[in-house]
Order: C-alpha cells, then structure tokens, then sequence
C-alpha cells in the first residue's frame, strides 16, 4: 500500500523551480510531503514559489542559484543542510536554449552558454552533491533531458546535443554509482507552453503556433508541468524505487 504522501520527510533541491516544469515539480514535491529547496537565478520568481508552498502548508527555502559555478552549488547544498536537515532528492531541471534558427548563425557565445546551463551544471551538481549521497548511502538523482533527441528539430542542433549528452551522462552515472545506493532517471518532455517557448518555435507564441505545435505531440496537446512533476515524482519516491523490491 503506497503512503499517503509519497515524498514524507525527504528534502528536494530543485533547478530552475521559479518558473516553468521547475515549479511545477517543486510545488507536486511539496503537496507530497517534501522539503524543497527552489534554486534559481531569478530571485523573485524563486521566492515567490518558496513563499507559496509555504502558504500552503509546506516547508520551502529560496537558494539564489547560477548552476554555472561550483560555488553556487556548494552553497544550495550547504543551506539544504544546515536549514532543512539533509539533502535526499536532486532534479537538474533548468536548461537554457538560443531562438531556434539556421545552424550556421549560432554564434559561439551562445553555444558556450547552452552547453555552460545545461550540461556543465550537471558536471558541477555531481561534483558536489553526490559525494553526500554517496556519504548517507541513498540518493535520487533525476535530470531534465528531452524528447528532442529522438526526433531533432531543425534550428535546434546545438541545444539537442546538450540534450543528448544529458541522457549519456544519466545512463553513465546510474551505471557507476547505482551500487553505491544512488539512482539516477531522466525525463524527456516534448514541447510545452514554457517560458522557453518562444525559443523553441522562433517566434511569439500565438494561438496558431501553439495548436501547430500541439500537433507534432502524439496525445495531441502540449504537456505540462504537471505532466513533467508527475514522471519526476515517480523516479523520485523510494516506494516505487527501493532497491529492495
């Protein structure tokens, strides 16, 4: 029989949780009994979600965060532990993309960045935050890559690659450390109404562009955060993941 809350007493450290799939899992993860640390740059949205989940009953804790610098990451961590106890959960969720265009116009500036937001903060939230799950003896691990990989999307070749390297990196990392108690899962989502979106098609979304999009989805519309937060929470709760089972 599953718990009545399938996250009681674990602490989350989500990315990117001040808007978009972020806040979606951040705000599920709560209503499921998690602690949450919403680490993210934007100071504002940030707090404000911290300050909802709050309302609501909930424990959050805003962690100014660019996981571009190691030394940012150190500091998520720290307040994890020393405000909410430990750290149980990771989601690299945040990721960046440049306007969808011709390959050939990217500039270098932004394939440094892309490749800076959404693989190199991986590298460094491993560096940091798995030799404390590797420490305590458990841990769950779980990185927003995306559907992409497997249908590429002219316009988009250099945010694809970072994609794909997320998914290498899950299945490298749950290869090496899985023995030692630590899981790792990703998530790919398909297109949805985020604040990346504009990005993603190269233009203001609008009413026809979004219908247009929704098109290219098998169940025929866009997914949501929630879709997003739900797949989170299941390679996040113990319950349907316990080594033991």
């Amino acid at each position: 029989m599953a718990p009545s809350r399938l996250l009681e007493g674990k602490v989350a450290l989500i990315t990117g949780a001040a808007s978009g799939f972020g806040e979606g899992i951040a705000r599920l993860f709560a209503n499921e009994g998690a602690k949450i640390v919403v680490a993210d740059i934007n100071e504002s949205g940030g707090k404000q979600v911290a300050k909802d989940i709050e309302d609501g009953g909930g424990q959050a804790i805003f962690a100014k965060t660019d996981i571009t610098k190691e030394e940012d990451w150190t500091r998520a961590l720290e307040i994890a532990k020393s405000e909410l106890g430990t750290l149980d959960i990771l989601v690299n969720n945040a990721g960046w993309t440049y306007m969808k265009k011709d390959t050939l116009t990217v500039t270098e500036a932004e394939y440094d960045r892309v490749f800076d937001i959404n693989v190199k903060s991986i590298f460094h939230s491993i560096n940091v935050i798995l030799p404390h799950f590797i420490a305590q003896g458990s841990g769950s691990v779980v990185n927003i890559a995306s559907c992409i990989t497997c249908k590429p999307t002219n316009g988009l070749m250099w945010y694809s690659a970072t994609k794909a390297a997320v998914e290498v990196i899950t299945r490298s990392l749950a290869r090496e450390y899985s023995g030692k108690g630590i899981r790792f899962n990703a998530v790919s989502p398909s297109i949805s109404e985020t604040p990346l979106m504009r990005e993603f098609i190269g233009e203001e979304p609008t009413t026809e562009s979004l219908s247009t999009a929704a098109t290219e989805v098998p169940v025929g519309r866009l997914c949501t955060p929630l879709d997003i937060a739900k797949a989170t929470l299941y390679f996040a709760s113990t319950y349907f993941n316990d080594f033991q089972t």
